[in-house]
C-alpha cells in the first residue's frame, strides 16, 4: 500500500481545564476531536501531559498532590486510549493521544502517548530522555524509539524534549519517518521556543515535516501542569517549491484552537535527493560522524488496518 502524497494535519493548542467529572472531561474531547475533523484534517495530533487534566475530576486531594495525580492518571491511561479509539472511527481519522504516565510492570512512571487509526489499532511511544523536573517527578525514561506504518504514512513521535536531540529523530528518519510529531508541554516561553527550535532544525536536517502540539493557558489547581505556553506549527525544510520559511501553519501564541495545514509528502520526497541543499542526504559527510557509531536503534511498528 504507498503512501498519500499529500496529508491534512490538525495540532492542538489545548488549554489544561479543569473539568469537575470525568464525563465532563471526555465530552471536552469529544468537542476537540469532532472540531479538529472538520477542519479537513486526517491525523490529529494533542500535547505532551494534556493527561494530567484527568486528575482534576478526583477533587484537590487528588489533583493538588503529585503522587495522587500521577497515580490515578496513569490508572485511567487505558480508558482515556479506548475513547480515542472510538473517536478516531467515528470521525475517520487517526489521533495521537495527549501524552501522560503510564505505569510499568515494575512500578516505573514513563511518560507515553498513543497513536490510534480509525481501525482501532494502537501505537505506543514512551519519552526517552527525562527533563530535569520529570526526574523530580519520579518519572522514568522509556523505549524503545519506534516508527509506526501507518496509512498515512511512516510517522515517530518525539515527545517534548526528545525533539532536541538530533541522533533521535535522525534513526526515526532513516527508518522511514516522514512525519514526526512532537507534543509539548512547557511552562515558559523560553522552553516553548527550545522545544520548536528542536522541531524546525529536525525538519530541515531530515527533510521531514514535524508538528508541535503544546498545552496552554494555567491550571493553578495542579503541581504538574500548573503553567502552560506556547504555539502550535507544523514545520518543513525551507526550500523553494516547499515552503519559503518552512512554516507550513502557525498558532498565535497561547489561544485554545486547532492549527492546521496541509503537507505535500511528495515534495518533501524529492528534496532528499533534488533540493536547493540535502541535508538529509548529506549527514554521512558530517566529520567524526561515521566513527561515533552511537544511532539509536528503531523499532517499526505496523498500524495498517
Amino acid at each position: 500500500m504507498t503512501h498519500p502524497d499529500t496529508l491534512t494535519i490538525a495540532a492542538a493548542q489545548y488549554p489544561i481545564g479543569e473539568p469537575k467529572t470525568l464525563d465532563e472531561w471526555e465530552d471536552k474531547i469529544a468537542r476537540w476531536v469532532a472540531a479538529g475533523a472538520a477542519s479537513g484534517a486526517a491525523l490529529l495530533v494533542f500535547p505532551e501531559y494534556a493527561a494530567i487534566e484527568q486528575a482534576a475530576a478526583f477533587g484537590t486531594e487528588v489533583s493538588g498532590s503529585l503522587d495522587r495525580t500521577l497515580a490515578i492518571v496513569a490508572e485511567l491511561a487505558a480508558r482515556r486510549v479506548t475513547l480515542h479509539q472510538e473517536l478516531a472511527e467515528t470521525h475517520g481519522v487517526h489521533i495521537l493521544v495527549g501524552s501522560g504516565p503510564v505505569s510499568k510492570s515494575d512500578g516505573r512512571y514513563v511518560n507515553a502517548a498513543q497513536l490510534v487509526t480509525p481501525q482501532g489499532l494502537v501505537g505506543e511511544q514512551e519519552k526517552i530522555i527525562m527533563t530535569p523536573f520529570e526526574r523530580d517527578w519520579g518519572i522514568s525514561a522509556g523505549g524503545p524509539l519506534r516508527v509506526f506504518d501507518t496509512a498515512l504514512g511512516k510517522i515517530g513521535i518525539a515527545i517534548c524534549y526528545d525533539c532536541e536531540f538530533p541522533l533521535l529523530v535522525r534513526a526515526q528518519a532513516e527508518a522511514g519517518a516522514e512525519i514526526v510529531l512532537v507534543p509539548s508541554c512547557t511552562e515558559r516561553v523560553s522552553g516553548f521556543h527550545r522545544v520548536a527550535t528542536g522541531a524546525r532544525a529536525r525538519a530541515l536536517e531530515n527533510s521531514i515535516v514535524t508538528v508541535q502540539s503544546p498545552t496552554v493557558g494555567d491550571a493553578l489547581w495542579s503541581p504538574a501542569v500548573d503553567r502552560n505556553a506556547g504555539s502550535a506549527a507544523i514545520y518543513v525544510p525551507s526550500e523553494h517549491g516547499v515552503s519559503d520559511t518552512g512554516i507550513i501553519a502557525e498558532g498565535p501564541p497561547n489561544a485554545a484552537l486547532w492549527v492546521t495545514g496541509t503537507v505535500d509528502l511528495s515534495r518533501l520526497r524529492h528534496l532528499r535527493t533534488t533540493g536547493e541543499m540535502r541535508n538529509y542526504a548529506d549527514w554521512s559527510l558530517q566529520p567524526g560522524l561515521v566513527s561515533v557509531g552511537l544511532e539509536p536503534t528503531v523499532e517499526q511498528v505496523s498500524l495498517r488496518p
